[in-house]
Formats: structure tokens, C-alpha cells, sequence
């Protein structure tokens, strides 16, 4: 059986093709321009496993390429969104091609005449942003868009858009809500969600903000995509993915345990809120770290457990899995 992956050269992506071709499965996967992709690390998957991989052309801010993108597929995972590492002059920036762009492939599935089944990517943002943090997250749970940041709000539109489509339609819809997502790199592009582990491995951040997430590993949710794709019962259902709650200095404390050793300066001291501050004047990502200051979301991942029999590695095994690849491609020095 042959699956779609869209944005097949991003940081998640690749973890769903590698679960795949491990699987048996044949691969298509999408790029914005196939003469600058880069896929050579995809290829190398391939090769290494011996499964089918090719790779079609289609961007989700144009109509072009999704009909035959889709073409002989049986599942299509939707896997690329906008991920800015800053927060947008414009929010329709994010959330015009992450709604627009959800669609185009809904429909290119639901014509194509070959398409079981959806798993849509979401994110633990389409869940809790808006409410008080304190209590546990489920799926029962939406974040409200009227009190959420551009990529948030992005998340929660093209969701809500999503189940729209796939009722009227009929399409067979999973969505998976996943929380920070770490673990090994498989190139040297760094997305933001890894960018607090690079800078604390560079030791750029001598100090460390109070601010922390729920941990899923890379691996566990490129496994927790094919649960959704091969299960029966799980058409129709929203799983969120959630390892264990991690505060940032707590990560930043494991680095310190495996690479001080070695010679990496990670700090691990406390960030005075006024500094972080300070930051976001002149730093994007501070920017963004500021919403997220002594927030303690925490989500449920039982759903998937219970319907799916999905479980997650512990969130210090995903922290050090990273800073080893990110050592390994030369994003980090190796000291």
C-alpha cells in the first residue's frame, strides 16, 4: 500500500516515512519544488530499508500537484503546517496556508477514489490555549481562538476546518494532537521546537526560563500515526500525544549530567523573568517564550493508550537523543 506524506523534507516527516518504510509501506511524499528539496537523508532511508520512496510536487498555498499527488494512494498523512520560530506581523501568514492548504488536501483525498483513510497532524495548541492551566488537557478539550497566538489559532482553524469537511464529505478522518516534539534529527535543518536544546548545547542560554511542555518523541509519534492509519476504530477520533510534563531547566539539567563531562557549558541556573524580558525585545523566539512563562499545560495521552495501545519513551531519553544527533550532524560542536 502506498501512503502520502505532505512536507516530506520536515523534521517529523521524516520520522513518518522512516516508520513506514520500516512497516512495508510504500512512500510519496511532497515537496514545493523537486529540483531544490533536499531528500538526500530520505533517500538514504530508503536504501537502508529497502522500500519504495518517490516524491511528488504540490505546495499548499497552490492547487497544483495534489490530484496527482494523491493518485493510488490508500492512506494520505497530512503531516506539513506552518511552524514559525517568531510571532508573525501578519497572523495570516500562518493561518491562511494552514487552513487553505488542510483543504487542498482533504479534497484531493476525497476525490481521488483511492483514499481510505486521513490522519491529520494537528497540535496540542488547538487544545488548551485560552483556558486556565490548571487542570489535565483531553481531547474533549478546544483552545479558543479569540485568546490564541497566530500559530495556535493557525492549528485550531485548520482543525476545526478539517472536521467540517470530513462530515459533509464523508472522508475517514483521525487527527492527532501532539505536544513539544523532540528527539533525533535526521538532517541538520533545526525546526524551533528543537531550537531550546541547541542553544542550551551551545551554551548560548547560561541560564534557563521557567518554561516547560509536554514531551512526545519524534519516534513515538511517527508510530502513533500508523496506530491511527491501521486501526479500525479510530476513524472519527481525535488522540492527543503527551509524554511526560519536563520544565525546561529539568531538560537542561540532563544535558548537564551527560555533556558537562565532555566539555559543553550548560547552564543551568534559573532566568529572572526580567531577563527573559529583556530578550524578547531584541529575540524572536524570546518572544515567544514569554507565553509560555510558568505555564504547566498538562495533557492526557490515555485516549491513545487505551484505544490505540500507544505509549511514549520518558521525555529525558528524547533530550538526550537529540543533542546526540544534533552533536553527530554538526549543529552542536563536538567537543
Amino acid at each position: 500500500m502506498k501512503v502520502l506524506i505532505t512536507g516530506a523534507t520536515g523534521y517529523l516527516a521524516g520520522h513518518c516515512i522512516a516508520e513506514l518504510l520500516t512497516q512495508g509501506y510504500s512512500v510519496r511524499g511532497t515537496v514545493r519544488d523537486l529540483r531544490t528539496a533536499d531528500v538526500a537523508h530520505l533517500r538514504a532511508l530508503a536504501e537502508r530499508t529497502g522500500g519504495e520512496l518517490e516524491f511528488a510536487e504540490a505546495d499548499l498555498t497552490g492547487d497544483a500537484g495534489w490530484t496527482e499527488a494523491v493518485d493510488g494512494c490508500a492512506y494520505v498523512w497530512h503531516v506539513a503546517s506552518p511552524f514559525p520560530s517568531n510571532i508573525p506581523r501578519d497572523e495570516d501568514e500562518v493561518i491562511r496556508p494552514a487552513v487553505e492548504g488542510t483543504l487542498r488536501v482533504l479534497r484531493a483525498a476525497e476525490s481521488s477514489g483511492t483514499v481510505r483513510r486521513v490522519v491529520l497532524t494537528s497540535s496540542e495548541a488547538a487544545v488548551h490555549y485560552g483556558h486556565d492551566s490548571d487542570r489535565v488537557f483531553t481531547e474533549a478539550d478546544w483552545s479558543d481562538p479569540g485568546k490564541a497566538g497566530p500559530y495556535a489559532k493557525s492549528k485550531t482553524l485548520a482543525e476545526r476546518a478539517a472536521w467540517d469537511f470530513a462530515r459533509e464529505s464523508g472522508l475517514e478522518l483521525v487527527v492527532l494532537n501532539p505536544c513539544t516534539i523532540l528527539g533525533p534529527m535526521l538532517n541538520a535543518d533545526v525546526n524551533t521546537s528543537l531550537e531550546l536544546i541547541r542553544r542550551i548545547m551551545r551554551g548560548t542560554l547560561p541560564v534557563v526560563p521557567k518554561i516547560g511542555w509536554n514531551v512526545v518523541d519524534v519516534r513515538d509519534l511517527a508510530r502513533l500515526h500508523r496506530l491511527a492509519m491501521e486501526t479500525p476504530s479510530a476513524a472519527g477520533n481525535r488522540y492527543i500525544a503527551a509524554g511526560q510534563f519536563m520544565w525546561a531547566r529539568e531538560m537542561a539539567s540532563v544535558l548537564a549530567g551527560r555533556y558537562r563531562s565532555r566539555g559543553y557549558r550548560i547552564g543551568t541556573g534559573a532566568m529572572p523573568y526580567w531577563m527573559l524580558w529583556v530578550m524578547a525585545r531584541f529575540d524572536p523566539s524570546g518572544r515567544l517564550a514569554l507565553g509560555f512563562w510558568g505555564r504547566e499545560d498538562r495533557s492526557s495521552a490515555a485516549k491513545a493508550e487505551r484505544e490505540l495501545g500507544w505509549t511514549s519513551r520518558p521525555p529525558s531519553d528524547s533530550v538526550l537523543d537529540t543533542a546526540t544527533s544534533m552533536i553527530e550532524l554538526g549543529v552542536v560542536p563536538r567537543r
